[in-house]
């Protein structure tokens, strides 16, 4: 067999960027390379190579230093990509004709949104067949603590780590009701996950409300938030119609969470 007809693609493959998983694969697990001769013979790769490579990386933005490049994790361009590539997979997938049906039920905009250090990123949107929709497309970035998107995904995380995205960083107010400092964040979504959901009435833009909920996977992980938006005067607390969006919120949520496999203990 010649080397052009080799089926399994041995003589294709390229050693460097053998090396670059290996090393990608390794901070993503937890590695932080901060002792580069151990790391480099944990790895099999040579030390000034292993050196390169995170240099390499860090241009490209898919890792980052956590401390002046003394250990790493990955990076923005990483989670950009892995973003990208969720469009193909099943929570997309999953959430587009759940999310279709809410829009048609409420008459409201709809969107999926995951977290990015202090960013939300919508990957998917459904609008109503109205003029009131919503001016967040498809890869729109916007501000985790000022929305309620990025309100579930924060109420979700691990303790701890709200203090540590957040650390000596402002919170930049959009409204008088956007949270301005971590600790009225706090307050916000602690009792967003007592209610098991997010609102808004003009948190972010004036006269403009929001519902969001959390979706998980078959792991309990939380992996996207969705919402409704729509005119503010629709999502006044606890009125008939805020209580009627909340639940059609919570069960469209839900829905997607149980064909990710997700099963809700008692």
């Amino acid at each position: 067999m010649t080397e052009e007809n080799d089926g399994d693609g041995t003589n294709y493959s390229v050693p460097p960027v053998h090396r670059a998983f290996t090393l990608l694969r390794h901070i993503a697990a937890g590695g932080r390379c901060n002792n580069a001769s151990a790391t480099s013979r944990a790895l099999g790769i040579n030390r000034t190579t292993l050196i390169r490579l995170l240099h390499t990386l860090e241009a490209e933005r898919m890792i980052e230093s956590m401390d002046d490049g003394l250990s790493w994790q990955l990076g923005p361009g990483m989670i950009a990509l892995a973003a990208d590539a969720l469009k193909s997979r099943d929570v997309l997938k999953v959430a587009r004709p759940v999310m279709s049906r809410l829009v048609a039920q409420l008459e409201l905009s709809s969107h999926l949104g995951i977290l990015d250090g202090t960013e939300v990123i919508y990957l998917l949107r459904e609008t109503p067949n109205s003029h009131l929709i919503s001016n967040v497309r498809e890869g729109s970035r916007l501000p985790a603590h000022a929305t309620t998107i990025g309100r579930v995904l924060l109420g979700w995380l691990p303790e701890g780590d709200i203090e540590r995205l957040y650390v000596g960083d402002a919170l930049k107010t959009f409204t008088e009701k956007t949270a301005s400092s971590l600790e009225a964040l706090t307050a916000q979504i602690t009792a967003d996950r007592a209610r098991g959901v997010a609102w808004s009435s003009g948190n972010f833009e004036r006269g403009i409300g929001s519902c969001a909920a959390p979706v998980f996977d078959h792991q309990g992980r939380t992996v996207a938030s969705i919402n409704v938006t729509g005119p503010e005067t629709q999502f006044t607390p606890d009125t008939p119609l805020a209580l009627r969006i909340e639940e059609a919120v919570k069960a469209a949520a839900a829905e997607i969470s149980a064909a990710l496999g997700f099963t809700e203990q008692p």
